[in-house]
């Protein structure tokens, strides 16, 4: 029996104390004697498979989490975004999201800023894009970038050819992008009011990408953020005569997936998506300018 005491680690009066309450729990003596020792009793030999299984159960539910391997991955994520990060932060990641773990899945839903925190904290969503000026103090993040606005409009605009004065601006016929829905003001309009001047805003859309149709197919203008018409052939930037402060856009995450490999991975993957894409504009930019 010595032998038994120190594969269990713990003292022959420990083990009689433990016996005896397993024995009142089960209301079974579990181990009789014998003519070798100890033997098992109907009761025993009964738990012993079961009790076998739940302690594998038990191990692995306890052991430290391994290295996530997104290429046998079925993980789902949930991530919170409206068309702007879709489009900047989402979009750049999802084709090697797909190449790297191809079993994954990706749920993109809209929610209000307000409700970004709650939504996360009860499992709704895992994940959020918004910028610095929206985004809640309590979830955990990572800045992705540093956008500024540019004035854009159609490929070709007659007014946008040449520099243009403050009351030139203001008199263009403006959209705007009101994700709430139906606002005719901005950060453009906070910036020209403490100038003592005001722009027309003929349009209010809800969502940047009617913007950049509506940009294409008509004479109306708009401030937007840069990554919006990067490239976009069928429009064309030109200076505004006012400076509009710009955004930070964040990632961000609650503390119950913070520590998770998956997650973590996710969002390393998004990170170094982004990075990678605005280094292979500067290089495309740089190429097309005749820099070396």
């Amino acid at each position: 029996m010595s032998v038994s005491y120190a594969r269990l680690e713990l003292a022959q009066p420990t083990v009689s104390v433990q016996l005896a309450r397993l024995r009142d729990f089960f209301d079974d003596p579990l181990l009789l004697p014998g003519p070798r020792g100890m033997r098992p009793t109907a009761r025993a030999d009964a738990l012993r498979e079961p009790l076998r299984q739940a302690l594998a159960v038990l191990e692995q539910v306890v052991a430290p989490a391994g290295a996530f391997e997104p290429a046998q991955s079925s993980q789902t994520w949930r991530v919170a975004a409206f068309d702007y990060g879709e489009y900047t932060a989402l979009l750049p990641a999802l084709a090697g999201l797909r190449q790297l773990a191809p079993a994954t899945r990706l749920a993109v839903i809209q929610a209000a800023p307000t409700l970004v925190a709650k939504k996360a904290e009860q499992g709704d969503i895992d994940l959020a894009f918004l910028t610095d000026t929206e985004a809640p103090p309590d979830l955990r993040r990572r800045s992705l970038f540093t956008e500024t606005y540019v004035l854009a409009g159609r490929a070709g605009h007659p007014c946008l050819a040449s520099p243009l004065t403050m009351a030139q601006f203001c008199a263009l016929e403006h959209v705007v992008v009101s994700p709430e829905g139906g606002g005719f003001e901005g950060v453009t309009d906070k910036a020209l009011a403490a100038c003592g001047v005001a722009r027309r805003v003929a349009l209010s859309v809800p969502h940047f990408l009617f913007l950049n149709a509506v940009l294409a197919h008509t004479n109306l203008v708009a401030m937007v953020p840069s990554r919006l018409v990067r490239g976009n052939m069928a429009l064309q930037v030109a200076a505004a005569p006012v400076a509009i402060p710009g955004f930070e856009m964040l990632m961000l995450w609650p503390e119950r997936v913070h520590r998770d490999p998956a997650h973590q991975w996710l969002r390393a993957h998004i990170a170094n998506s982004i990075n990678h894409e605005r280094d292979s504009w500067i290089s495309r930019s740089a190429s097309l300018a005749g820099l070396p």
